[in-house]
């Protein structure tokens, strides 16, 4: 994360704009944003993104179970049909995933109904990291491994996905203010 972003604005933020401000940064869990606000004050971005993630890992393994799930499958389809958040939209159109032919989405279909049955929670990958060949890969790759290792592997990606998209809103929320100064 950048260094040069200012957080005297977003410490000083009230629960309810701060969690305003953050709660989307994880997928459909607003609680990461509302408990890492009692961390405050960070001393950097990273400082924050730490906060928010060890609200997950924090979670006992089923609550840890129940976040994963909380997250789309990678598909096409969602995005064709606008059920994911926009932050999912976005990152799923950047791989191309809106972009691929009937048999790849036949594919991916058939590879994440294989990994959801094996694991209990969908597939994550921080796809913003990888070409679409090299998500299919992955995705092949990792249906075999055991589910602790894929629940490990799915918060390192979250990680990764999250860290993105809180610096994204850092830097908004900067801009916003220097506009205002």
């Amino acid at each position: 994360m950048s260094q040069s972003i200012n957080l005297e604005p977003v410490n000083a933020l009230d629960h309810t704009a701060f969690v305003g401000a953050f709660a989307s940064v994880f997928e459909h869990f607003p609680r990461a944003a509302e408990d890492a606000w009692n961390e405050r004050p960070f001393a950097s971005a990273t400082a924050l993104h730490d906060a928010m993630m060890d609200v997950i890992r924090k979670l006992d393994t089923q609550g840890q179970r129940d976040f994963l799930n909380l997250h789309p499958l990678l598909s096409g389809a969602n995005i064709r049909a606008g059920t994911m958040t926009a932050d999912s939209n976005a990152e799923q159109k950047s791989a191309g995933l809106d972009a691929m032919s009937n048999e790849d989405e036949a594919t991916l279909d058939k590879l994440n109904a294989a990994y959801l049955e094996r694991h209990g929670f969908p597939f994550i990958i921080c796809v913003r990291h990888y070409t679409r060949e090299g998500i299919f890969s992955a995705l092949e790759r990792r249906i075999t491994r055991n589910t602790q290792q894929e629940m490990d592997e799915a918060l390192a990606q979250i990680a990764a996905i999250t860290r993105a998209r809180l610096n994204a809103r850092l830097s908004t929320l900067n801009l916003m203010e220097l506009r205002r100064a």
